[in-house]
């Protein structure tokens, strides 16, 4: 992994959202699991399902929500200040121990 790269694990119970917000960087989105409604800057919601790829411009608006099942999701950031090289966190980290 990059020293200054990011990924983030989402996971939204049925009928859950993620609120509006943006990222200083691109943000780039695969679905791993379930069906989800996604808007980008155009606030336009369109639904994307497992093996999808989505990506949002750096500073661009965007809104998730599961829809009848658990979505679950990964969110890869590049270039995020402050990233520590070789740091691990998250469920992974705490189940290793």
């Amino acid at each position: 992994m990059d020293k200054n790269g990011r990924v983030l694990r989402f996971t939204l119970k049925p009928a859950k959202h993620q609120g509006a917000q943006s990222a200083e960087l691109a943000l780039y989105v695969v679905v791993l699991k379930g069906q989800g409604m996604f808007s980008g800057g155009d606030g336009q919601e369109k639904s994307f399902g497992s093996n999808s790829l989505l990506v949002f411009d750096p500073g661009e608006n965007h809104m998730i929500r599961a829809v009848e099942e658990e979505l679950v999701f990964v969110g890869f950031l590049r270039g995020v200040p402050g990233t520590r090289e070789k740091k691990v966190g998250g469920e992974m980290a705490r189940k290793r121990k």
